[in-house]
């Protein structure tokens, strides 16, 4: 997993007036906490944070007054109308410590011929090194045929990590479309009319 950089600035202003002249002045909010330290209340360049939390799980070496540290995206708050972002929750991190996420399923390949892989399942909840999260686990349903169906507990999961969730939640089942069946049933009615 790549690790992204962010300088942090720290901050002594609190509320909402403050808030909204920090990102009137291209600035989020944030609050870095974990490890029984105290929270610390820092300001980020909006722009590169944006494009930072579009990934899921990131992983951010911040730089605070000098000292980096290694912290997770916890929880990012945005405006339900315009979508900026108004405050971020940044949870530190050590190396070699394991850290509960949800990490998106992809699925991979083409089922049997007419058939249809239906995802029921969009993350996995696991346990993974802080250092080595995942961007996704992906889910192969390669020549998987009608009826087939794929278990979270069957999913091969990146080295370290451990499934949280049930095992025996459904991720993919591969399903015959509706009008296939009949459409051909349909078809030789016709053939044997004539």
């Amino acid at each position: 997993m790549s690790e992204f950089k962010l300088v942090a600035t720290a901050r002594d202003n609190f509320g909402k007036g403050a808030a909204r002249k920090l990102r009137a002045a291209g600035q989020t909010p944030a609050v870095v906490y974990g490890h029984g330290t105290d929270p610390v209340h820092v300001s980020v360049e909006t722009h590169p944070l944006s494009l930072i939390v579009r990934h899921a799980n990131a992983l951010i070496e911040l730089d605070v007054a000098g000292k980096p540290q290694l912290v997770l995206v916890k929880d990012v708050q945005k405006d339900p109308v315009r979508q900026i972002i108004e405050h971020v929750d940044l949870l530190v991190v050590k190396k070699g410590e394991t850290v509960d996420v949800e990490v998106p399923i992809h699925v991979v390949g083409e089922s049997f011929s007419g058939t249809n892989a239906l995802q029921e399942l969009n993350t996995l909840h696991l346990s993974v090194p802080a250092t080595s999260i995942p961007e996704a686990v992906e889910v192969s349903v390669e020549g998987l045929e009608e009826g087939a169906q794929v278990l979270a507990g069957a999913i091969e999961l990146p080295a370290g990590s451990t499934l949280l969730g049930d095992a025996e939640q459904l991720v993919v089942h591969v399903v015959t479309p509706r009008g296939a069946a009949s459409d051909d049933e349909g078809a030789a009615e016709e053939e044997a009319a004539e």
